[in-house]
């Protein structure tokens, strides 16, 4: 039985790839957890069509990458937070403004889940992170966190 893979499966191959399995093993596995579906003339224009995008879409992404791993090896993103006189912050930093940091300082968009920082930051100083740009490309992203303005109490 022929089929296309929809997802990534061990042993078989990646998504995308057309592979020749026993009928069962397709019929009883693989379609119903919708891991492939059989392989028509149709379905694999349709993936053909796919791949060729997905591939176009890897090396403009690539190069976004490469632009913005450039411009993040000059670039601090500076972080402004409610902090203590003892200089610890009201909560930690999270990924989502260290990717509103990001884009402040280079005007690219990076996703808040590509980027891991190795402990939680929850005081002012300096910090760095890794931002995971593409599957070859990883930036440091170097995080400078200060203390908000304190507001005078009348």
């Amino acid at each position: 039985m022929k089929l296309i893979l929809t997802h990534d499966v061990d042993m078989l191959g990646k998504a995308g790839e057309v592979v020749e399995v026993k009928d069962g093993y397709g019929r009883n596995y693989l379609i119903p957890r919708k891991y492939a579906i059989k392989w028509t003339k149709g379905a694999q224009k349709q993936i053909d069509i796919i791949t060729e995008a997905r591939r176009k879409r890897a090396i403009d992404s690539l190069d976004t990458a490469n632009e913005i791993r450039e411009a993040l090896a000059d670039a601090t993103v500076t972080i402004t937070k409610a902090a203590g006189d003892n200089g610890r912050l009201f909560g930690a930093v999270s990924s989502k403004e260290i990717a509103a940091g990001i884009q402040k300082a280079t005007g690219r968009k990076v996703d808040p889940r590509a980027i891991t920082v190795a402990s939680p930051i929850k005081s002012l100083g300096n910090y760095t992170a890794t931002a995971k740009l593409h599957d070859d490309i990883t930036a440091t992203v170097k995080i400078a966190v200060e203390a908000e303005a304190k507001k005078k109490r009348k």
